[in-house]
């Protein structure tokens, strides 16, 4: 187990330092550089020339990308132009909203995916497997920004002044102001250290921290705001995952041990659920895990819509604004995230089929 988690640790360098080189490059290929972005078209060469001299963008592009690398294998990501900040303060800033919005719709997506594909299976070519495929094609062809956009004026316009009324944009209500946890507890960090970012990076998360501490007004309003761009975020998840359920379920429903079990006499539901269900979990597990990008690619367009402050909007703002060390930074710690949780599915696999444990 210890030598399969060194090698997946080992394969996934190269793809992060790829990861790293591509987005370096890429981010330089926008037309247009960070000077005529933050002043406009109509700025003077001298003062463009200035600013590419303060920032370090007049030496030549090997001499940037060995600057860059050697900065982030120290752990540090640089300085936003746009802000003026550090992309590691904006990322524990903008981060934790990402990774809500994420977990949220995943296990919406998940929740409603694998029982509609499960269903779909056992009821193969009926009016529910007809329903449940169809549903599951238009959502996977649905657009998340049109979506967005017509949750947003069913449940913010016409629902307006009844219960099922819900906010359009914005993290928290105004008036809300959570306290974080580290305050209250009376844990202190020295500014600008390790310990006092992770922190603060735990309090950015609203429903974790309101959670442990007790806030179920703050908790609760957190939720609510969240629900709209989790539905829109979890609707091409959810089709993808109901599609591979039955997919998996339909193969190993066709098995031979399925049959003996259902000669033997047992239930229905133990029968789904105890055999064809748990040999069917690899592929949706995998399946579930490789969702994970299709959510923050769509965070992007779903954060930009209902006006939320995560890392889909900082990056669309990023990339408007040319601002390379955030682009950078930003897109290195997704793909760290897209590698972590692959890695979290192979190690699943050990769990879910013992033949692979013996390897």
């Amino acid at each position: 187990m210890i030598q399969y988690i060194g090698r997946r640790i080992l394969t996934a360098i190269p793809v992060l330092l790829g990861v790293m080189l591509v987005t370096f490059a890429m981010a330089r290929l926008i037309p247009g550089g960070p000077c005529v972005a933050m002043l406009g078209e109509k700025a003077r060469p001298e003062v463009c020339a200035r600013f590419n001299q303060e920032k370090g963008f007049d030496r030549p592009i090997p001499v940037q990308l060995a600057v860059y690398a050697r900065d982030v294998f120290s752990g540090d990501l640089g300085n936003s132009i746009r802000f003026n900040r550090a992309v590691t303060q904006l990322i524990v800033e903008r981060l934790p909203l990402t990774i809500e919005l994420g977990i949220i719709a995943l296990v919406i997506a998940t929740l409603i995916g694998i029982p509609a594909g499960i269903l779909s299976a056992i009821r193969r070519n009926s009016a529910i497997d007809v329903g449940t495929m169809v549903g599951a094609n238009i959502g996977v062809s649905m657009p998340v920004f049109w979506l967005g956009l017509m949750l947003a004026y069913l449940f913010a316009l016409l629902l307006k002044g009844t219960p099922l009324q819900l906010p359009p944009s914005g993290r928290l209500s105004a008036g809300i102001n959570p306290t974080p946890f580290f305050t209250l507890y009376g844990w202190a960090a020295p500014k600008g250290s390790l310990r006092l970012g992770l922190l603060q990076f735990a309090a950015n998360l609203y429903i974790f921290n309101a959670l442990i501490t007790g806030q179920w007004a703050v908790m609760g309003d957190a939720l609510k705001h969240l629900i709209l761009p989790s539905l829109a975020l979890a609707t091409i998840p959810m089709s993808i995952i109901a599609r591979m359920t039955r997919a998996s379920m339909l193969d190993v429903l066709g098995r031979d041990y399925v049959r003996t079990a259902r000669a033997k006499g047992l239930s229905g539901v133990k029968v789904i659920m105890a055999h064809a269900f748990k040999n069917a979990l690899l592929p949706i597990a995998t399946i579930i895990g490789l969702q994970l990008g299709a959510v923050f690619s769509g965070a992007v367009l779903t954060e930009t819509i209902f006006g939320l402050a995560g890392v889909g909007r900082m990056l669309f703002e990023a990339i408007t604004a040319r601002d390379y060390p955030v682009i950078q930074g930003f897109t290195l710690v997704i793909a760290f995230g897209y590698v972590a949780v692959n890695l979290l599915v192979d190690l699943s696999y050990v769990f879910f089929d013992p033949r692979i444990r013996l390897e």
